[in-house]
């Protein structure tokens, strides 16, 4: 059972169910349990990293700065069947398992409305679409404004901030290049993860080929970045400092344009008028269509993204860390399921909330509740690594006391190899500086 209202974390056979904010602050006693065990994780034969809309409000958090409101939007006073649309946008949120609905819900039952209109010919569609278009750009307005809130924070707060996202993403990204590389996906919208990479100096790939305006491709090749060593010939090695980025639900600088899926050179934190912003979003790809339903996920490009999730995850040897998601998404929740059908699989849940609440229906609760029919449901019970509460889900306490470091400094790890090398001799005598000694 996951209580509702303390701090959690299971990692291997160290477990602690019941932690109050009194049993928090000892983070270098927690470190010693969390932090190898992540480490083991990260350096899976196949590692994957899910990401969703608390990633940002950490971010976001520590700029100062605000997130993306999801809330749901009001509609046109003289619209009709907003009614209809709202009833229907609950019931879609349900039948997901996430509660009560949000913007995203009422935008999908909305186009599902509009769609339906235009198959009767009734002159009410085009009512509608002209609505969806409008909220669908004040939407994109918040992402921006989001995006806007970190890039132009106050200078001190910004450098945590971006300390943070650099610390964060290299957690992940710096493995042993001739590893698999990480796989990254992301149901957010926003460009924070493209932001982080370019701080950071990742090389990202993903689906959208070319230079002036990038085109998304069904066809996935297994292409990856190598270099050659000065002066040896025909051994390239793997580039150090790559991803694999997915964002499965699309991305504000996506548009379809000539039946083809492009990506256009949006800024980040752009102003709302900037010319490759389209006029009319609903013919972007922004919004995820109804997941209550399979066949939708059938829908170009969501199969290709889709395909990409199943096939990185649902594999031996591979883990998968899930932060900022609160398990919302019926045909994310599937496909992670499926994954831990396979024994040499694992799951870690890093997740914050208020934990401050006995009652169930409490809204500060939603995330967890769901997090606990999802493992109740699924069991595996040794295949699930648990890091849930405020203290644990807090981004600026999960990088400095419990994510391992990066591992791509060179000098750190021959530093470290001597010294064991040496043996416990050196480390006495180099309190002294006796080098003769030590050696």
């Amino acid at each position: 059972m996951i209580n509702l209202n303390r701090h959690i974390y299971r990692c291997g056979p160290n477990e602690n169910s019941n932690l109050i904010d009194e049993d928090i602050k000892d983070t270098d006693k927690l470190r010693k349990h969390i932090e190898p065990w992540l480490t083991a994780i990260f350096q899976s034969e196949h590692l994957s990293l899910l990401l969703g809309s608390g990633f940002t409000s950490g971010v976001a958090s520590a700029a100062g700065g605000t997130a993306a409101c999801m809330a749901k939007c009001e509609w046109s006073g003289d619209l009709d069947l907003k009614e209809k649309v709202n009833e229907y946008a609950e019931h879609i949120a349900k039948a997901c398992g996430r509660g009560a609905a949000n913007i995203e819900d009422q935008l999908r039952a909305a186009m599902q409305l509009e769609a339906g209109l235009t198959v009767i010919g009734d002159e009410r569609a085009a009512l509608w679409k002209t609505e969806i278009d409008r909220q669908l750009k004040l939407f994109m307005d918040c992402i921006l404004d989001s995006e806007r809130s970190i890039l132009c924070a106050d200078t001190d707060k910004k450098q945590t901030a971006d300390d943070l996202l650099v610390s964060f993403l290299l957690s992940f990204a710096s493995r042993t290049a001739t590893r698999e590389r990480l796989n990254l996906f992301t149901t957010n919208y926003d460009r924070l993860i493209e932001y982080g990479c370019d701080l950071t100096g990742l090389h990202v790939i993903d689906r959208f080929v070319g230079a002036l305006s990038p085109v998304f491709r069904a066809s996935r090749l297994n292409i990856d970045i190598h270099y050659n060593p000065p002066g040896i010939r025909g051994e390239p090695r793997y580039l150090e400092g790559v991803i694999r980025l997915c964002k499965i639900h699309g991305s504000i600088d996506w548009r379809w344009e000539k039946q083809e899926l492009r990506r256009y050179g949006v800024p980040f934190g752009a102003p709302g008028d900037h010319p490759d912003i389209p006029k009319e979003p609903a013919g972007s790809v922004m919004i995820y269509p109804n997941p209550a339903k399979d066949v939708e996920t059938l829908d170009y490009p969501y199969a290709e993204l889709f395909r990409d999730f199943a096939s990185a995850v649902c594999r031996p040897n591979s883990s998968l860390v899930v932060y900022g998601y609160g398990f919302g998404d019926d045909h994310v929740n599937r496909v992670i399921k499926d994954m831990l059908t396979i024994p040499s699989t694992h799951l870690v849940i890093i997740a914050w909330d208020k934990t401050n609440s006995d009652d169930e229906d409490d809204p500060a609760n939603a995330s967890r509740q769901r997090i606990r029919r999802f493992c109740e449901k699924v069991g595996k019970r040794a295949q699930i690594s648990l890091l849930l509460g405020s203290h644990f889900g807090d981004l600026e306490t999960l990088v400095k006391n419990y994510l391992p470091k990066p591992a791509i400094d060179q000098i750190t790890i021959r530093k470290t190899k001597l010294e064991e090398q040496r043996g416990e001799g050196y480390k006495k005598a180099s309190g002294g500086g006796n080098d003769e000694q030590a050696d």
